[in-house]
């Protein structure tokens, strides 16, 4: 008997929202069905203004929290439509919302997209609000993801790594009969804001542009020296640190803008190698989120990671854009059967526990 849930997920890009509809009845999840609704640049700018301090941001986040509850709901209902299912037929919906403020070291994080506006507009049970129990109980509430990981791509006497490349980079490791996950810093995120800044396009294609330039080995020494790389594990970040006010307060010298994205994509590659190698020495590393499909950072990841195989988790039987959305089906999937959703290891909570809200 199939398990339908459904798993939304907006990343720090702000771009879109991925919905996947999973068959959870089986251990391995099975992706049945996928939709991508893009968020209107209006929206994302308005999303994008309250994530930094700013006048009248009650009523800002207020509204902003029923138009992106909106805006899930519209991508859930397309999808349903697209594929000619039935509401009824879905257990339920697990939404991560929109991080608007994530600050773990004062014990608060904030994501919106009303989960009672998606339950009224689909008519499907939603559960949201992961993250902040984790916190309760003295974690980070981030990353939540490696529990999924563990649940689907663990494999026994391997060290094996799962890179999750999106605006932020987070990595699950698997090694020596235990787990470890945490975010590593800046994935695609700098290297989007700097397109965005140059290009006026969203994304560097397959790292085309950085390609071109040449390391600035100064700025990526200085920007390998922020504090966050040497903090040790549990820890998370997001675009509250790391910005374009981050990047500019190293940009003192003038540095062509390809050059600029080619050290970016270094430090991308270089942070993310640092922290797998300070755990494991060798292994098997596969990646998820859009920076999958950055060709020449993953060739920069593979440079500096010559005793890992780097590979996507297209090679474990999930496509790599969907990793994430198929995880907050799976946490849905958890809560509703009343398991846990976090990993103490990880997050640094006290115990583990049933996570998000339930709403009806």
């Amino acid at each position: 008997m199939n398990e339908l849930y459904i798993g939304l997920m907006s990343g720090t890009s702000i771009d879109g929202i991925d919905a996947a509809l999973v068959d959870l009845s089986k251990p391995t999840p099975k992706l049945i069905a996928s939709h991508y609704e893009k968020i209107p640049i209006s929206l994302k700018q308005a999303i994008q203004a309250l994530c930094h301090p700013g006048p009248d941001e009650i009523n800002r986040m207020g509204e902003m929290d029923v138009l992106l509850g909106k805006q899930f709901a519209t991508a859930v209902n397309t999808l349903l439509k697209k594929h000619n299912l039935n509401a009824k037929h879905i257990r339920a919906i697990g939404s991560h919302g929109q991080t608007i403020r994530h600050h773990p070291a004062r014990h608060f994080t904030l994501q919106i997209g009303d989960p009672n506006v998606i339950a009224a507009r689909t008519g499907i049970t939603t559960v949201a609000d992961f993250r902040r129990k984790d916190l309760a109980l003295g974690g980070q509430g981030a990353p939540l993801v490696p529990a999924f990981h563990q649940a689907v791509f663990l494999k026994k006497n391997k060290n094996r790594i799962v890179l999750n490349m999106g605006g932020i980079a987070n990595v699950t490791l698997f090694a020596n009969g235990k787990i470890l996950g945490f975010d590593t810093g800046p994935g695609n995120m700098l290297l989007d804001l700097w397109t965005e800044k140059h290009l006026q396009k969203p994304h560097d294609d397959q790292g085309a542009w950085a390609k071109q330039g040449v390391v600035h080995t100064e700025l990526l020494t200085k920007m390998l020296a922020d504090t966050f790389f040497k903090m040790p594990a549990p820890k998370s970040t997001g675009r509250e640190y790391f910005n374009a006010a981050w990047l500019e307060n190293f940009l003192i010298e003038k540095i062509s803008a390809a050059d600029v994205q080619a050290t970016l994509t270094e430090l991308t590659a270089k942070s993310i190698a640092a922290a797998i190698q300070s755990y494991v020495p060798r292994g098997e590393i596969f990646v998820c989120g859009g920076g999958a499909h950055n060709n020449f950072l993953m060739s920069r990841l593979q440079h500096s990671l010559p005793t890992f195989s780097v590979q996507t988790t297209t090679q474990l039987g999930i496509d790599p854009d969907w990793v994430e959305a198929i995880a907050f089906a799976w946490l849905a999937k958890q809560t509703l059967k009343k398991k846990s959703g976090n990993i103490p290891e990880v997050t640094g909570a006290k115990t583990a526990a049933i996570l998000g809200g339930i709403y009806q």
